[in-house]
């Protein structure tokens, strides 16, 4: 294996000495213009790839954002993390991925393993790990936080319209003549949820519809827990004709028991979901859904980081949600 070329083989090539290469490299002082070019020339022809690593630490930084997420094998926090990646484009950082996979004990070990990584700043996607905690992390470094909001940190917390687009769904089945329309809601614990659960009875109250908690059934947000919402809705024996979902996951997961139960969407019932994954064109029948662009969230923590990291403010946006309509939601039947 050829031997990698140093800080004095640039400097001895450039005929400069070793302490111009290192100003050259890195930027710590004015270098004149005749030998900067010298040394440039050395670098490209010996092929010198600097020690990033050393260089950033040197500087008291690591140059690494930790980015604590649930579980990348999650579509929904797979697209936030890319639209991460995407947002620190052409900046000096890489990112570091860490999964609590919505445990406690999880959650903590990840932000252990970050912390000790050194990283300049945390961006926080869901869970629910203790505001107090995530606020004295923001004392040390600076943090996001993405579908989820922070006790006296609200301004670096980047917010959907979670309500607004929960009413928007039920509103459209309502709309469609559906008057008992079911909810599977995401974790309680999980603000998201709580507000695509109030939208949800907002648009019933507006409509003048009673919110019947017969018809309420509490998810997770993977599929399994939609399938397991499904059974139990229809053990409870109640009558709906349309489901809200508080997420794609959850609905694909009803889809399927609707399926086994020999029951179809939407002509015996129509289906709603929150989100919009990719998939969610593709399922049968496509699904009609609330989109949020996870990408875009993902891009605007990102950038928002940045801005806290060059000592400014965040200024993260809220983002707005739009209905999809697709052909998993019909006029109700007589």
């Amino acid at each position: 294996m050829a031997k990698q070329p140093t800080v004095s083989d640039i400097a001895r090539l450039a005929q400069v000495s070793p302490s111009t290469v290192s100003r050259v490299l890195t930027g710590s002082s004015p270098v004149h213009p005749a030998k900067s070019a010298a040394v440039l020339a050395a670098i490209e022809r010996l092929n010198f790839r600097p020690n990033l690593t050393a260089r950033a630490l040197a500087r008291g930084k690591s140059m690494v954002i930790g980015i604590l997420t649930q579980s990348m094998a999650s579509q929904f926090y797979g697209e936030l993390a890319q639209g991460v990646e995407e947002g620190l484009s052409g900046s000096s950082y890489q990112c570091v991925f860490a999964s609590g996979h919505w445990e406690r004990a999880a959650e903590q070990a990840a932000l252990d393993l970050l912390l000790a990584r050194q990283v300049d700043g945390l961006i926080v996607l869901g869970g629910d790990h203790p505001d107090a905690d995530l606020l004295a992390i923001n004392e040390q470094i600076p943090l996001i936080a993405v579908g989820r909001l922070i006790a006296g940190l609200e301004d670096h917390c980047l917010r959907v319209e979670n309500a607004a687009g929960a009413f928007q769904a039920v509103q459209h089945l309502i709309e469609l003549g559906h008057r008992r329309i079911a909810h599977v809601s995401g974790i309680a614990a999980h603000i998201d949820a709580r507000e695509r659960r109030r939208g949800y009875e907002q648009a019933l109250t507006t409509a003048g519809l009673p919110v019947d908690e017969r018809l309420v059934v509490e998810g997770n947000f993977t599929e399994q827990s939609g399938l397991l919402a499904l059974e139990a809705l229809l053990a409870r024996g109640v009558h709906f004709s349309a489901i809200f979902a508080a997420n794609d996951q959850m609905a694909y997961g009803i889809r399927l028991g609707l399926y086994r139960r020999g029951l179809r969407v939407p002509e015996d019932v129509s289906l709603v979901g929150f989100d919009d994954l990719l998939g969610s064109a593709y399922t049968t029948p496509p699904l009609t859904t609330v989109r949020q662009s996870m990408l875009e969230q993902g891009r605007y923590a990102a950038r928002g980081l940045l801005n806290l990291l060059a000592d400014m403010p965040p200024n993260l946006p809220r983002v707005a949600t739009d209905l999809v309509i697709r052909e998993s939601t019909a006029r109700v039947r007589g």
